[in-house]
């Protein structure tokens, strides 16, 4: 079958489909792998901590409790690829950059992509992770694929996957705990 060539109008269409779900940086989640015991999996301990690779945010510490709300309000939210609003859905860090923008008021530049928040975020060690932290795993091959809010007691919240919908999980549960990458700061010390 011969190629059509694309009308301009048409590759503009495709190039901003294709950089918009570069930018998403989340993806579908694959299925879980069996562990032996069947319990919940011990969380690795991550990698040596990347560190920021551009000027790091620094929030207002005082905003730590509105973006775990904020969060925790969205829970059931449907996730959407490339969503950043509750109407439209989420994806992780769509999710993220919403939470943010409503409790950061008028930040001037917020990441939207995994990566970009990894880059724009200071590492924390576990021991010192506070509610409103960012969580970061390894999804898809690929360091920082997919993120979450702490929100304290060893759970997080996320949009998860396509058919999903945003939630709260454990970062000890057999899926996130070996992918887990290490959390990172948002807020000023």
């Amino acid at each position: 079958m011969p190629m059509v060539p694309l009308a301009p109008s048409s590759r503009r269409a495709a190039l901003a489909l294709l950089s918009a779900g570069l930018l998403a940086g989340c993806a579908s989640r694959p299925a879980p792998r069996a562990t032996a015991g069947g319990g919940a999996a011990a969380r690795r301990a991550p990698a040596d901590p990347v560190p920021p690779t551009q000027t790091p945010l620094a929030l207002d510490p005082a905003e730590r409790e509105g973006a775990v709300a904020q969060a925790l309000l969205l829970i059931n939210t449907p996730y959407t690829y490339g969503g950043n609003t509750p109407q439209g859905g989420f994806d992780c860090s769509g999710l993220i950059h919403y939470v943010f923008r409503q409790v950061g008021g008028a930040v001037p530049r917020l990441p939207r992509s995994t990566a970009q928040w990894a880059a724009a975020t200071v590492p924390v060690d576990d021991a010192r992770m506070q509610r409103g932290d960012l969580v970061f795993f390894n999804t898809t091959g690929a360091p920082f694929s997919h993120m979450g809010l702490y929100v304290g007691g060893e759970q997080f919240v996320h949009a998860p996957s396509s058919g999903g919908t945003v939630r709260k999980d454990s970062l000890s549960s057999r899926y996130f705990a070996t992918r887990y990458l290490g959390a990172r700061r948002v807020f000023a010390a």
